[in-house]
């Protein structure tokens, strides 16, 4: 079994894509309003419409992506002007991580790890 991906629920799926193709440096299937896919290297990242979505997030939700250098990745969020909450800082278990939320209040965390 492979998994596929998560897909978002938003009133807005235009304001969130750009958002994601944004923050992760690639591109939508389409420009719909009803539903777009975000394409990784990984999984697929699915924003679907949904008027009854609340604007607060999913609170247990966290996607977290691996990134070559937290430190640059903030940098380069600085410069599109997202707002990081939790910025770079390495964990007792050694990843480099940064977290931050998207428009619709769900957080995602950067995490580098140290070269062995």
């Amino acid at each position: 079994m492979e998994f596929a991906g998560i897909c978002l629920a938003t009133k807005d799926v235009r304001k969130l894509s750009a958002f994601y193709q944004a923050v992760l440096q690639t591109v939508s299937d389409c420009d719909g309003e009803i539903h777009q896919e975000i394409r990784t290297q990984g999984a697929a990242l699915a924003i679907l419409r949904d008027e009854n979505a609340g604007i607060c997030g999913n609170q247990k939700l966290r996607m977290a992506f691996t990134v070559d250098d937290v430190d640059a990745e903030f940098a380069r969020l600085q410069s599109l002007g997202v707002s990081v909450d939790e910025p770079p800082e390495t964990q007792p278990w050694g990843a480099r991580n940064l977290s931050f939320l998207d428009p619709d209040g769900n957080r995602l965390t950067f995490r580098s790890f140290q070269k062995k």
